[in-house]
């Protein structure tokens, strides 16, 4: 029977990320591509988990600091075939589209700036994989006037809507 563990994505505040699966050992030179050519200016730090072979953390970025959370937070989690992105200067919704249709991308769990826990199974060999997400914190109820018109304000003012 497998174990279940949580574990804790460590990440500052203003940091979005991408959690995802993916299946190749160039996955990490495929996303360091897609987020580049996507969003000019773009800081980044990605990590994939090798899950074959010499079974290493790979990482990458053009951001020193999110290249080396984003692969401590990768061993951490420890699940195999998982890739995580740190993002500043841009958000999830800016390179989701472009990180999906990399050819070996499998799945992504979750795009977001909240605190996330991932939800891992392991085995008795030690290997381990996502079983899902907990992103952010449980609904406190249902929007009401107020709350429609200050989501409606915020994203005229960070620019997503006229």
């Amino acid at each position: 029977m497998p174990e279940f563990k949580s574990v804790k994505v460590n990440k500052p505040d203003d940091v979005n990320l991408i959690l995802g699966q993916s299946h190749f050992i160039k996955t990490a030179e495929d996303i360091y591509e897609a987020l580049v050519n996507n969003v000019p200016g773009i800081k980044f730090g990605l990590a994939f988990a090798e899950s074959s072979g010499a079974c290493k953390i790979r990482a990458e970025g053009n951001d020193p600091e999110l290249k080396e959370l984003a692969a401590k937070n990768a061993l951490e989690i420890g699940a195999g075939h998982s890739f995580l992105i740190f993002l500043r200067q841009a958000y999830p919704i800016n390179v989701l589209n472009a990180v999906k249709n990399i050819p070996e991308v499998c799945t992504i769990y979750c795009a977001t700036a909240n605190p996330v826990e991932v939800l891992l199974a392991e085995n008795t060999s030690g290997a381990r994989g996502i079983l899902g997400v907990i992103d952010g914190q449980a609904p406190k109820g249902i929007e009401g006037p107020e709350d429609i018109a200050w989501r409606k304000d915020l994203l005229r003012r960070i620019g997503y809507k006229l």
